[in-house]
């Protein structure tokens, strides 16, 4: 998922799910800013704990609800969801940079797509099952 989104150093990054905080440190080493939002306050606690302890300057976790995203920080060039989806939020879609990408799981428990979504004039989204 990471490789799909094809991060450069000069990309913000929205994370939706940041659980143990593992996958924003991957981000963090490929992106120029990361935002990260967790609904449990637990985990984004730890999370920031160890992201601050390993010397990420360029992450903010935030405690929220995912499916609105951080409209403040806003735009971002790229956004990866953890959690899937029934349909794709149109409140992540709005926060996307003109030309940015998204990657989500969207379908039911039983089907999934994983949908790479550019954003923009021209952009075709890519589908896998």
């Amino acid at each position: 998922m990471l490789e799909s989104l094809q991060l450069t150093p000069a990309d913000k990054v929205l994370e939706v799910g940041t659980g143990s905080g593992y996958v924003t440190a991957l981000l963090a080493e490929l992106a120029g800013q990361v935002f990260s939002i967790e609904r449990h306050p637990t985990l984004a606690d730890s999370a920031r704990k160890i992201l601050t302890a390993l010397g990420y300057s360029n992450v903010q976790v935030f405690t929220g609800d995912g499916t609105i995203g951080l409209p403040a920080a806003a735009p971002f060039d790229a956004i990866l969801v953890s959690a899937a989806a029934s349909d794709l939020p149109l409140a992540l879609l709005s926060q996307l940079r003109d030309a940015g990408r998204m990657i989500i799981p969207v379908g039911s428990q039983d089907s999934q797509q994983l949908p790479i979504h550019p954003h923009g004039q021209g952009a075709t989204g890519n589908f896998t099952s």
